[in-house]
């Protein structure tokens, strides 16, 4: 075999291995669902909470009927599920991938929910009703809205918003008179307690941006939105992450910012993005405040 040939075939070799890896990275990245645990201590709790976080499902399906998500979340037993929004997509023709989920979802927990962008352009497309479908199968939905819960004997305000958490004059400063209708007001009363207070915002940029997050006093956000960067690069993070841009600084994981905690998961799926979910499995969030 002469050397060019022998060129040509390691080569060849090569790009087929390439292609091999990113097959199994992108299949791994629908498909193989992984637990990240967190750990939160607080002196707002006297017994400890676990709490369950998904988000971004975009219709996918982690096994027949999303078996392998629905076995996985009931492993972890969790006190509360929060879903971070964007569960269906822009274009879904219907909800039923999500509502057989929550259904069976909801037979053993309490199941909370607030909207994600693709959420919101579904049920503006009037296929159907998303938030009455979900509250159909027993899940609460809080948009602008939230409750106070009984966890474990402990009370936990819990919330759900989508608007941005700062005025939208420019300056993303903390402005009633530049924010959306009525979100001033609810973070107002949402804040006024002494109870531990969990944000549901599916994008963390809402918190990120301005003062947002040197304003309100909220214990932890809880977000969504940015695919843990949808494409993970070894060694360097997330590739693009929403409003941030290219390599996000807050992708995933728990931050520190300011006077609140962002709790960020890189979702279960992703909708029509230009590149794939790659080097970046779908994720269930297992929290668990104490305090101690």
């Amino acid at each position: 075999m002469g050397k060019k040939i022998k060129t040509i075939v390691f080569a060849t070799l090569f790009l087929v291995i390439i292609c091999l890896i990113g097959i199994y990275e992108v299949n791994r990245s629908y498909n193989n669902i992984k637990t990240t645990n967190y750990n939160i201590i607080t002196n707002k709790i006297n017994n400890s909470a676990n709490l369950v976080i998904i988000s971004d499902l975009h219709d996918n399906q982690l096994g027949e009927n999303n078996k392998d998500l629905i076995n996985k979340i009931n492993e972890l037993t969790a006190d509360i599920i929060l879903v971070a929004g964007d569960v269906v997509n822009s274009d879904s023709k219907d909800s039923k991938i999500v509502t057989n989920l929550m259904k069976q979802l909801c037979k053993e927990n309490q199941v909370f929910y607030s909207l994600g962008n693709t959420d919101i352009d579904y049920i503006k497309s009037g296929r159907s009703n998303l938030a009455k479908d979900l509250e159909n199968v027993g899940v609460t939905v809080l948009d602008n809205e939230y409750e106070d819960v009984k966890v474990n004997g402990n009370i936990i305000r819990i919330g759900g918003m989508y608007a941005y958490a700062f005025g939208l004059n420019g300056n993303n400063d903390v402005n009633k008179d530049t924010m959306e209708d009525g979100v001033y007001d609810f973070l107002c009363k949402f804040q006024d307690t002494d109870n531990y207070k969990i944000m549901m915002a599916h994008r963390p940029d809402s918190f990120i941006f301005g003062n947002a997050s040197k304003v309100w006093n909220i214990d932890l956000v809880v977000s969504g939105h940015t695919h843990g960067g949808q494409v993970v690069l070894p060694f360097v993070g997330g590739l693009y992450g929403g409003d941030q841009g290219w390599f996000p600084k807050y992708d995933k994981g728990l931050f520190d910012l300011n006077k609140l905690k962002l709790l960020i998961t890189s979702g279960l799926g992703s909708g029509k993005q230009k590149l794939p979910r790659f080097n970046n499995p779908p994720e269930a969030v297992n929290l668990e405040i104490s305090n101690e």
